[in-house]
């Protein structure tokens, strides 16, 4: 992915907690334990696939603003890469943070392009539809 600037992690190190890391035995919404807050990365030259092939849509988008930082709003913004959907996945400290006005904008605005929009909080799932209205996933 190439670098935006003003786009780096800076103090963000929300997928360190968010994602499952199998490799480690890291189950999502914990924080890894080769994650120095704040920092990044203890092992970031010999990290495992999954995190190498991780991409923070964040980081890619120019459209997505500062204020959209994971760690400022609570999300990851994913693309899933077994399905068409475009997923918010929140920290589970704060689970419902994909109502934060700024990214349930965004939300909209991916569900009104077409898209299949989830917003996940540990076992929770809630889809969200071009007309605002959003339930959860059964």
């Amino acid at each position: 992915m190439p670098t935006i600037p003003g786009k780096d992690c800076g103090p963000c190190s929300l997928c360190c907690k968010i994602l499952e890391i199998t490799e480690f035995q890291k189950s999502a919404g914990i924080w890894c334990a080769h994650c120095a807050q704040e920092q990044g990365c203890a092992i970031y030259a010999t990290r495992p696939d999954v995190c190498r092939d991780y991409e923070c849509l964040w980081r890619g988008d120019r459209a997505l603003g500062p204020m959209l930082r994971p760690d400022r709003v609570g999300t990851l913004l994913m693309e899933d890469p077994d399905s068409d959907e475009y997923r918010a996945v929140c920290d589970p400290a704060r689970p419902m943070a994909w109502r934060h006005p700024l990214v349930f904008k965004h939300l909209l605005a991916m569900a009104k392009a077409g898209r299949i929009v989830v917003a996940k909080a540990g076992l929770k799932a809630w889809r969200i539809r071009a007309n605002g209205e959003w339930g959860p996933c059964i």
